[in-house]
């Protein structure tokens, strides 16, 4: 598999395809097998569910396909990109990246900068054109704290047109408020995720609803739930 060599996986289960909530555990991996670490918290995720997405895991799986504005959240096992938000620094060893006003992710699937992060004063605003996906919240809705600390879910990095983009792990806007296809979460959760990531444990995160993940876990060498050996 081509995350053989994690030794940290973020996990998050949901009831099934069309569930707007999940939980979320952490696992390490040592001497080839997983341990949980932690204790398991409530997280919410797209609106309409979640959908198989592109990362890790092979292609071709039956369920629904994660595309652009669908309201899913990917499933499916993804790397950990760099960690974001509005300080200028972080308590993470994950690279970090302060975001300012000129700071968008770009969610336009014709744009050659689709499902990247970028700044406007460096690939200029008529590059940016479009998207609804600035990286201040708090700039343009006062008080939106979403993107005040958060990290990239790594989907769709080759940026396959229309196959969604712009996926996060962010703070909760309100606590079990739904997102449009990222996974949110209390501050102490994503204050203890970004503490204990670290890049060269290749962490990786997972989502899945259960059935799903139950099916898979054995074949994909991913960590047991509380109930399975």
């Amino acid at each position: 598999m081509a995350w053989k060599e994690a030794r940290q996986a973020v996990v998050v289960v949901t009831p099934d395809w069309n569930a707007d909530h999940g939980t979320l555990r952490t696992y390490e991996r040592e001497d080839g097998a997983w341990h949980e670490v932690g204790t398991a918290q409530s997280v919410t995720v797209g609106r309409n569910g979640s959908a198989w997405g592109l990362g890790l895991h092979p292609g071709g799986l039956p369920g629904p396909t994660k595309q652009e504005g669908d309201g899913r959240s990917p499933a499916g096992v993804f790397g950990i990109g760099e960690a974001f938000g509005y300080a200028e620094k972080a308590s993470t060893s994950l690279p970090y990246a302060a975001m300012q006003a000129s700071h968008y992710c770009m969610d336009v699937s014709g744009s050659p900068l689709y499902n990247r992060i970028v700044d406007a004063n460096t690939v200029g605003a008529d590059a940016v054109a479009g998207s609804t996906e600035p990286m201040r919240l708090d700039l343009r809705k006062p008080g939106d704290q979403r993107y005040r600390l958060g990290f990239v879910i790594e989907h769709n990095p080759q940026a396959r047109p229309n196959a969604g983009s712009c996926i996060f792990a962010h703070l909760w806007k309100l606590p079990g408020e739904a997102t449009a296809g990222c996974t949110a979460m209390a501050d102490p959760t994503m204050d203890r995720l970004l503490a204990w990531l670290r890049p060269d444990q290749h962490p990786v995160f997972v989502l899945m609803p259960d059935a799903q993940y139950r099916k898979l876990r054995a074949e994909w060498k991913l960590p047991p739930l509380d109930d399975q050996p």
